[in-house]
């Protein structure tokens, strides 16, 4: 998990902004889309779309907005159905990057996402060559100040978790990816608030960038994706060394 920390404090440089362009708002909208698309529009009986939810609850996403998002996954508002898809690719110095996107214009999004690739030192790679070197998981976040780290860890091996990393402001809980929804609701049956549980991608092998003008492209090419309209989630190997993160955030 050490990796994994780590390279949540670099999304945490960006995660400043995201509520300022909206994209928090955005993302909670097309995971809420592609939940009620594979599960239906109810909640009570679609446990990734409850998950979805509540994230968007918890960053304060209006009503209005998920309902919008769940009528569009259900097709209830027309037009062309949503698809997930996933892209793989390599940034500058190979640092490894996995895409995953909610789109409804598969072609659109692949040209989209190869040009922005080579516009910024990289290139789209073939399925399987990129994802490979990282595992899948389910994450589950839980505010810091639900419970101590000590009695959480006791809770979490009693409700399936495989691992545990904590910081001021979360518990960050890992899980077989078939295990995220049952260990999601075993922690909340157990009192504990879930702000967010979805499945990630973690590097086996985190790529250390030494070198602060490669971690800007990096991290540039990382924001540019992360940016995309499409764009759901954004993996990567990149790490940052403990000097460089410093500059990047001063």
């Amino acid at each position: 998990m050490a990796g994994h920390n780590k390279w949540s404090k670099v999304k945490h440089i960006k995660a400043r902004v995201d509520a300022i362009k909206g994209r928090v708002f955005s993302k909670c909208s097309h995971e809420i889309a592609l939940a009620a698309r594979a599960g239906g529009g109810d909640p009570a009986g679609n446990a990734r779309l409850r998950s979805a939810i509540d994230n968007a609850k918890s960053v304060s996403m209006p009503k209005d907005n998920i309902d919008r998002a769940i009528k569009k996954g259900t097709g209830e508002l027309g037009g062309d159905a949503i698809q997930e898809v996933a892209y793989e690719g390599y940034g500058p110095s190979g640092i490894a990057f996995i895409v995953e996107m909610a789109t409804d214009n598969l072609n659109r999004s692949a040209a989209d996402i190869r040009s922005i690739f080579t516009k910024n030192g990289g290139s789209v790679a073939t399925q399987g060559s990129v994802s490979y070197q990282f595992d899948r998981k389910g994450e589950i976040h839980i505010p810091a100040d639900a419970i101590d780290e000590d009695a959480l860890m006791e809770t979490a091996i009693n409700a399936g978790a495989d691992d545990v990393q904590s910081d001021e402001d979360e518990h960050i809980l890992l899980t077989a990816p078939n295990e995220l929804g049952t260990v999601a609701n075993n922690l909340r049956a157990a009192g504990l608030p879930v702000t967010s549980e979805k499945l990630v991608s973690i590097a086996q092998n985190p790529s250390v960038v030494t070198d602060l003008p490669i971690a800007r492209q990096v991290l540039k090419l990382y924001e540019i994706l992360d940016d995309y309209p499409d764009t759901v989630n954004v993996f990567t190997n990149f790490e940052v060394a403990d000097e460089i993160l410093d500059q990047l955030e001063s």
